[in-house]
């Protein structure tokens, strides 16, 4: 079956680009990075040229960019290595990734001060009530730029400002994974210390991402061993992967702004349409939202089971994070939906290679069996 893919906040499909860099770098220049003899050192060559160019288009201050095995590890190494004293403040957004969320949890039970900052109804960082959270112990802060559930856009450059007039030493970590390549990002004017990335969301392979560390920001190996990645990371460097990741960054920058404008327009043309054909929907993601993802809440049924019922067409969509089946529940209660959509969460996201044929597609088989579940539930 052809499937109709909206499912992009989950992973993306790699661009066949990458999958030349993996098979180049697994057959031909399969040399150890860190061997002594000619082929080996072009292949670090190579390494740190994709690790200079991604931090450019990063607008990265001085500082390192870690590659680790994605947005996870990268998250994880934020929260669990950065310097910080035993029970200070750690305040991170209610609605993070589990790979925040839980880690956040941990230092919780390893006594640290940690506090959820609350978010709005459309997924964003309430910013009045985070602002009440910082206090001068405070080390560290961890709010995602992009909501991986709405779509929603924090304005982590008024964050940061935030939390440093309260504390200047205060870390501030932003889960960039949503956001890198999908809206413009520029880590000197965010001014965040720490921020991750992840391949497979722009199109890149499975298992590499990375870790933006500020020049003078301290951080501890999570993983030890042979000292790669500046004793950052050990394990062999996982050169094909990187190399892949550094191909889709490149292509994303080529088309950045085409992607922007296509996706946007797939996106509106879906919100316009779903809206005219469902009565009562209620739309999560904000105006200013990323423009690749449309949150929406369909009245009295269950997102599940609409994201089932579309299967039969092809059509592959999400309701919330895929890498936990607890964490819609989590999230839908934060976001205090009433009795008739809390239930009917589904999120579409879409990428370059959907068509404007694919959309018409699905709003009119969610109409269809939207319509057929709502009449089950009233009988």
């Amino acid at each position: 079956m052809d499937y109709i893919y909206l499912d992009n906040a989950a992973t993306t499909k790699a661009y066949s680009e990458c999958l030349d860099e993996i098979r180049k770098f697994n057959e031909e220049n399969y040399f150890n990075p860190s061997a002594l003899y000619k082929p080996s050192v072009d292949v670090f060559v190579e390494l740190n040229a994709a690790r200079e160019y991604i931090k450019k288009s990063l607008g990265a201050p001085d500082g390192d960019l870690i590659f680790l095995s994605g947005g996870s590890e990268a998250d994880n190494t934020a929260l669990f290595c950065t310097k910080k004293k035993k029970g200070c403040r750690v305040i991170v957004g209610g609605g993070e990734h589990d790979a925040i969320n839980n880690s956040a949890k941990q230092l919780q039970e390893q006594g640290y001060d940690v506090v959820f900052a609350p978010i709005n109804p459309d997924g964003s960082i309430n910013i009045e009530e985070f602002e009440k959270l910082v206090t001068p112990q405070t080390e560290l802060v961890s709010i995602m730029h992009v909501s991986n559930e709405t779509g929603a856009v924090n304005d982590i450059a008024k964050l940061v400002r935030i939390v440093k007039r309260v504390n200047p030493k205060a870390i501030f970590h932003s889960d960039g994974v949503q956001a890198f390549e999908k809206i413009p990002v520029n880590l000197r004017s965010l001014g965040v210390d720490l921020y991750s990335i992840s391949g497979h969301k722009i199109h890149g392979p499975k298992g590499i991402g990375a870790l933006f560390v500020k020049k003078g920001v301290s951080v501890k190996p999570l993983i030890f061993g042979g000292g790669q990645e500046k004793g950052y990371r050990s394990g062999t460097e996982p050169t094909a992967l990187v190399m892949a990741f550094k191909k889709a960054v490149e292509i994303n920058n080529e088309r950045f702004e085409a992607n922007i404008s296509k996706t946007s327009f797939y996106i509106e043309q879906l919100k316009k349409e779903l809206m005219e054909k469902i009565d009562n929907l209620k739309i999560i993601t904000p105006e200013n939202g990323c423009g690749n993802i449309l949150t929406v809440a369909f009245p009295k049924v269950r997102g599940e089971v609409l994201l089932h019922t579309l299967e039969k067409y092809g059509i592959l969509c999400g309701i919330g994070s895929a890498c936990s089946s607890h964490h819609e529940s989590r999230f839908k209660k934060l976001l205090k939906l009433d009795d008739d959509h809390r239930d009917g969460i589904i999120r579409f996201s879409v990428s370059e290679f959907n068509t404007p044929d694919e959309i018409e597609k699905v709003v009119e088989a969610a109409k269809k069996e939207w319509e057929a579940l709502y009449r089950i539930g009233r009988i």
